[in-house]
């Protein structure tokens, strides 16, 4: 009995702190990024232009790749359903063929992180198991918002061998985007594939 009420007072308490979370704002509650509850840390300030820039991603899109003058000639088709989650992040679901790889689905996180002024975001996919972590910076048009990460290099497979990439996101228009992938090769960024992303 004293196990069960202890379990039932813990979840009364969740339900009491969820429900003052989502409670309109009073005369006594504290400014929205202001100091918290006493013994809680402050509450997040809402979110900014930089997070509202990532919501124009949200929607339905087909995608297409472009493989850059040079690259095997492989061409992948595909979807995009991109969501969002509190106005802060973007979720995008990719679903599409690699070639010789078959069906393959991915994940794409998005959002912005104001105490390092930078954009901050995961990659993984079905078909390896390497979490790609991204950090990156918008341009001044507002247009191109550039991803650096690093992770295994494709070029050489040798274990625990690695290299840093580009992924380019720039704005064509409300209903078409691109994401441009490069790799630094012995110093220079070379470009291996373009996604066109067209709004359905």
């Amino acid at each position: 009995m004293k196990k069960h009420l202890t379990v039932t007072a813990i979840i009364a308490a969740a339900a009491l702190a969820a429900g003052l979370a989502t409670a309109p704002a009073t005369q006594q509650d504290p400014p929205t990024g202001g100091e918290g509850m006493e013994g809680m840390p402050p509450m997040p300030p809402p979110p900014g232009e930089h997070h509202e820039w990532l919501q124009q991603l949200v929607g339905e899109w087909t995608t297409e790749s472009e493989m850059a003058p040079g690259m095997p000639d492989m061409k992948t088709t595909g979807t995009d359903t991109v969501r969002s989650l509190g106005g802060r992040w973007i979720l995008c679901d990719h679903a599409g063929e690699f070639p010789g790889m078959g069906p393959f689905t991915a994940v794409l996180t998005l959002g912005y992180n104001p105490e390092t002024g930078k954009y901050q975001g995961t990659w993984i996919a079905s078909i390896e198991d390497h979490m790609w972590i991204y950090e990156g910076t918008l341009d001044p048009t507002g247009k191109i918002l550039t991803l650096e990460t690093e992770g295994p290099d494709m070029m050489n497979p040798a274990p625990g061998k690695t290299a840093k990439y580009r992924d380019v996101i720039e704005i064509k228009s409300a209903d078409h985007r691109t994401m441009t992938s490069s790799a630094l090769v012995e110093g220079e960024w070379v470009e291996f594939v373009t996604m066109n992303y067209h709004r359905k």
